[in-house]
């Protein structure tokens, strides 16, 4: 009989022992951010370039791709990703080429599903990482930024749902502007990350108010999300950090 290698293996390596990986890809996580961050940063350009509706629709779909790989650690979360992402790509290409085969909402609708998903396998990850390290940090911030993505799907279905009726202009619209062009209208891309991130973040300037009863609990959710996030993700990453450096401390007695 021969004798195993004395060097495991990553399959023969304890779950204590394994490297904290989400993806198939060890850079998966460090990719995903990056996506995140290139199409947060574009957000604000895009829609006055002449083709910024192409620009944002492939960094939508670049994004979309990366969460994938993000995720699809096992085959079973590979194929349900996969499942997930395809109308979501598919609604958002089908809405920029033929606006008129498919509501506006459906796509936002679409992303909303897949970026939960992703959310939640975010979050899955960190709470069973073994240890600290730049995938976990990678993920927490992913999941935060993904909150912000999320909401702002949400806030374009609502809006989305409510268009500018002219015979109704005194009809009560889920958001009211205070600063620019106050006309009532419908949330375009960038008010929606906008809005998103600082409702967030918890700042709040006012120069957008939610005015519906489901803009106004959108909200009021985001900021207890928010906030509560970052409490329970800065307590899980000292409670790890902690935990390893006593283990090292036990090792090395």
């Amino acid at each position: 009989m021969f004798e195993s290698s004395p060097d495991k293996t990553a399959a023969a390596l304890s779950p204590d022992e394994r490297p904290a990986r989400i993806g198939n890809f060890r850079s998966s996580a460090a990719q995903f951010l990056i996506g995140l961050i290139l199409m947060l940063i574009a957000a604000p350009f895009v829609e006055e370039l002449k083709y910024g509706q192409i620009i944002d629709s492939v960094l939508m779909t670049l994004v979309l791709v990366l969460g994938v790989l993000a995720v699809g650690r096992s085959h079973r979360t590979l194929v349900l990703a996969v499942g997930l992402v395809l109308p979501a790509v598919v609604a958002r290409w089908l809405h920029h080429l033929h606006p008129e085969l498919l509501p506006p909402a459906l796509q936002s609708i679409s992303a909303l599903v897949f970026i939960g998903f992703v959310e939640f396998q975010l979050l899955h990850f960190i709470f069973r990482a073994p240890r600290v390290n730049s995938e976990v940090l990678c993920a927490g911030i992913s999941g935060y930024l993904l909150l912000g993505i999320l909401w702002m799907s949400a806030y374009l279905v609502v809006s989305g749902l409510h268009p500018v009726d002219p015979q109704q202009p005194d009809r009560l619209l889920p958001f009211a502007f205070t600063v620019g062009a106050t006309t009532p209208h419908v949330l375009s891309t960038f008010e929606a990350y906008y809005f998103s991130f600082i409702t967030l973040s918890t700042v709040g300037y006012g120069d957008i108010t939610p005015l519906s009863h489901t803009a106004r609990t959108l909200a009021m959710l985001e900021a207890m999300t928010g906030t509560l996030y970052m409490a329970v993700l800065i307590s899980r990453l000292v409670a790890l950090y902690c935990t390893e450096n006593q283990d090292e401390a036990g090792q090395s007695h």
